[in-house]
């Protein structure tokens, strides 16, 4: 059994330079972007604004982001090719990771599905990695752990056969139980997971147990959100804080993810340049130890 190497240069005050280490080497700041939104309405089709989802890609490589998230289904394929238009030839340390694994037969979410056969997953990592213009894919995710056509174990050891063949030098998981977690780790080394956690809503809170348990990177979902239970308490505990700090709620909230573990790297996704930086300067925010335990019991972990 494979153990993660996640390690982490843990932030200071006033300092947004700290950086979190992706299975064998890929070194990524605390802070990366979810580019999700860069897509059509419903995460269907192109962006509309093309020549402004280039110019916001650009700025956040500009402005320090060295990790982004995409997948194959953004779009579907859209948004990986957004992303190579903006950005190929890509800057040295930029990391992108993509998934695989999800297929949609139209704009509504009800023609979303899985997919675990063999070749399918093999066409989908060539396919992005084609899409993005790379040889490897740094870090590459198995979508999803709801196929059924597939057994879960076959899945992962395509990932696993598809990194021995060097296509992917990393693998992560998406939308996958604890116990699916486990079962791929006894088939190869998982650098990555990630699951719904935020100060609302705590799914994912197994997820980022295991993962700083084996050394795995946890990017939370969703990671500033703070309005999903519809429960106003969230927002009154971490008024106060912002207000302290000179900050809005969304900064402390991911400010929190960073504080919380240290496996963690967020990935909030933003159409906003403005919101882009706001959410960069959040890592140099230093909560106190009282602050991030009244977030913390803002919810259950179990």
């Amino acid at each position: 059994m494979e153990k993660g190497h996640a390690t982490v240069t843990p932030p200071r005050a006033g300092e947004a330079g700290s950086t979190v280490t992706i299975g064998a080497g890929l070194v990524v700041g605390r802070v990366g972007y979810g580019a999700m939104k860069l897509t059509g309405s419903h995460i269907w089709g192109d962006y509309p604004d093309r020549e402004g989802g280039i110019a916001l890609l650009r700025e956040a490589v500009d402005a320090g982001i060295t990790f982004i998230d995409t997948a194959d289904v953004y779009g579907p394929h859209s948004n990986e090719i957004l992303i190579h238009d903006a950005l190929y030839p890509y800057p040295d340390g930029l990391v992108i990771a993509t998934k695989g694994g999800f297929v949609r037969g139209g704009y509504d979410y009800s023609t979303l599905d899985a997919v675990g056969n063999r070749n399918y997953l093999r066409q989908s990592a060539q396919m992005s990695a084609r899409r993005l213009g790379v040889e490897q894919i740094g870090l590459y995710y198995l979508h999803s752990g709801r196929a059924t056509d597939v057994p879960f174990e076959d899945q992962v050891a395509t990932l696993a056969e598809l990194r021995e063949q060097g296509l992917i030098a990393n693998i992560g998981l998406s939308n996958v139980t604890l116990d699916q977690f486990h079962t791929a780790r006894a088939i190869v080394g998982i650098a990555a997971v990630t699951a719904h956690y935020n100060p609302a809503v705590r799914i994912g809170a197994g997820l980022l147990d295991a993962a700083e348990k084996t050394g795995a990177v946890f990017s939370p979902w969703h990671p500033v959100t703070v309005t999903e239970t519809g429960d106003s308490h969230v927002t009154e505990v971490l008024e106060p804080m912002a207000r302290q700090h000179g900050a809005t709620i969304p900064q402390i909230a991911l400010a929190w993810q960073l504080h919380r573990s240290p496996a963690s790297l967020p990935i909030p996704g933003t159409t906003s340049p403005f919101h882009l930086r706001e959410n960069l300067a959040a890592q140099a925010i230093r909560l106190t130890p009282a602050e991030v335990q009244a977030i913390t019991d803002l919810a259950p972990e179990s």
